[in-house]
Formats: structure tokens, C-alpha cells, sequence
């Protein structure tokens, strides 16, 4: 199996409306797909910036000197824009979430599919696993992941069970979660439950709302005027996020006008409304089904 099969990939390249000379950042490199597009419509003069914290992503960047590879968080953009020299870019890309590769690695503990150590670090030099938030946390602050990032209804009662089974022994692995939360599982249907608790433990553990709003917010400054902001999500909470930002400039989507009634803001929506993928896209490739795509271009 591939590294990655990107989402959405000829929407969101053209979506940057790129320019041959121009200069882009693909924040989620992964396995190169979208960096690769960028770089056949660039020129000889263009440069990509491209950011993975996950070390197994750098074994795929191409032998290209107009690419420059960052091993580090997207929440760091403008720190490393300024360290290369780069002022103003020409289009930011980030395509959110968990590349097919961590799934399909089950050591990576990404997935419930193998019993396998509860990791899910995106970024493996950095020291919390799910293990830690499950066997460490207070039961309060499961519930609050569980609620705000499961959007599980029942997440006073997963807490107390994660609480309850800690008690008896240490949860080290998938198995162990799966066995612990069996009596919440559905019957006939666990894979949309079983995909919200991992994916809350996941956000947990790789901080990405708090990695999101940072990157956020840093964009428009990084952008030239007529750049484009291109994001694909996966889930409710982060595509909100983006759907505010692009809307009003600020994470809230508080709408700010001035004296003549026109909305302060940075950005002019370039789809109205969300772009979401063909069926001919999710007949050969079923993990982009619930991605979305939100384009932004910075007007001052």
C-alpha cells in the first residue's frame, strides 16, 4: 500500500493558483503528493517550503533543489519562513489529519484494527503517548477530551470505565482500550465509534487544535497579497476552525466591520461554499469521505 493517497489533490492544487515563479508551503508533507503537483507547475525559479514532524515522511522528499524540507510542526510556519529569508509566500496547503501511512503502520498505535501499543504520535520524539493521557489524566479531563474531541455523548461514562479498568492494571495497548469500553462498543457497527474515541486520544496527544489555531493565525501574515490559504479537514472541529478564520480573520468567527459596514477581514472566500469529494474519487480512495476543502485568498 501507498505512503498516502492525498484527498481532493487536483481540487486544492488549483485551488493555489500557482505561478510559476512563486513561492508555496505544503504544511503536511507526508508522502509528497501534493508537493509533488506544486512542483510540476512551478518554474525553474519557484520554491517550495514543505513541513512533517513525523520522521518517516523526510524518506519521501524528491531530489528537487526548489524544495526545502522542515522536520518540524506546521505551528512553527513564520519561525522557519524567516529563518530561510522568505518574507511573503505565494500559497499555504495543509491537508489536516492522520496520512494512511500512520494507520497502516500498527505499532504507530493509530489504529484499532491491530492490537498494538497505544502510542498515536504524529511526531515520535516527543514524550505523551495515549497511554499516558489514558493511565495519567483525571477523569474530568477525559471527559472534557472525550466531549470536545470524540464529540461523544457518553463521555462521563467511557471516563469512568478508562478510570474504573486503570485501576486493575495499566492500559498499554488498543486491546486493552477496546476491552475496557466494550460495553459502550455497537454491536454490528463499532468502527464510527470506536474511529471518535481514537480520534479525541489522538488530538490529545499531538495537541493539533492548539497546533491549528497557531498555524492559523500565522498565515496572513505569511501571505502575499493575493496568495491563497488551501485547507483540507477531516473532522467538525478543525474544519469549523478554518470555515471562522476564512470567514471573519479571527477563530471565533466573530464579524468585525468598520464605520461604513464592511467586514474587516484579510480574506475573500474563493468557494463559497465547501468542496468535498467526487464519487468517482471515493470509489478508489474511501479515506478522503469526509474531507473538506476550504480556499481563502488574502485581499490586504
Amino acid at each position: 500500500m501507498g505512503y498516502h493517497k492525498p484527498a481532493l489533490l487536483h481540487e486544492s492544487i488549483d485551488g493555489l493558483n500557482i505561478k510559476p515563479k512563486g513561492i508555496y508551503v505544503d504544511l503536511t508533507f507526508g508522502g509528497g503528493g501534493h508537493s509533488r503537483e506544486v512542483l510540476k507547475k512551478l518554474g525553474k525559479n519557484g520554491r517550495l517550503v514543505a513541513f512533517d514532524q513525523d520522521q518517516d515522511a523526510e524518506a519521501n522528499v524528491p531530489d528537487d533543489k526548489r524544495i526545502i524540507f522542515v522536520g518540524a510542526n506546521f505551528r512553527y510556519l513564520r519561525n522557519y519562513l524567516r529563518y530561510y529569508a522568505i518574507e511573503k509566500v505565494d500559497g499555504i496547503l495543509a491537508d489536516l489529519g492522520i496520512s494512511s501511512h500512520q494507520i497502516d503502520r500498527p505499532e504507530r498505535g493509530f489504529s484499532f484494527k491491530s492490537d498494538a501499543a497505544l502510542d498515536m504520535r504524529m511526531d515520535v520524539r516527543s514524550s505523551k503517548t495515549a497511554s499516558q493521557v489514558l493511565n495519567k489524566y483525571s477523569r474530568d479531563d477525559l471527559v472534557k477530551i472525550f466531549r470536545a474531541y470524540g464529540e461523544l455523548g457518553n463521555a462521563k461514562a467511557l471516563a469512568d470505565a478508562v478510570t474504573k479498568s486503570r485501576m486493575e492494571g495499566t492500559l498499554a495497548t488498543t486491546g486493552d482500550l477496546e476491552r475496557t469500553l466494550q460495553r459502550f462498543i455497537p454491536k454490528g457497527h463499532p468502527s464510527k465509534f470506536l474511529a471518535r474515541v481514537y480520534q479525541a486520544l489522538r488530538i490529545e496527544v499531538n495537541r493539533e487544535m492548539d497546533s491549528l489555531r497557531e498555524m492559523l493565525l500565522q498565515t496572513a501574515g505569511c501571505l502575499d497579497e493575493g496568495g491563497r490559504l488551501v485547507v483540507i479537514t477531516y473532522h467538525s472541529i478543525e474544519d469549523r476552525m478554518v470555515k471562522n478564520y476564512m470567514r471573519s480573520g479571527n477563530l471565533e468567527g466573530t464579524i468585525q466591520k468598520d464605520f461604513y459596514g464592511r467586514v474587516e477581514t484579510p480574506w475573500k472566500l474563493v468557494n463559497r461554499s465547501v468542496i468535498i469529494p467526487s464519487r468517482e474519487e471515493l470509489e478508489v480512495n474511501n479515506r478522503a469521505r469526509s474531507a473538506k476543502l476550504r480556499i481563502a485568498e488574502r485581499i490586504k
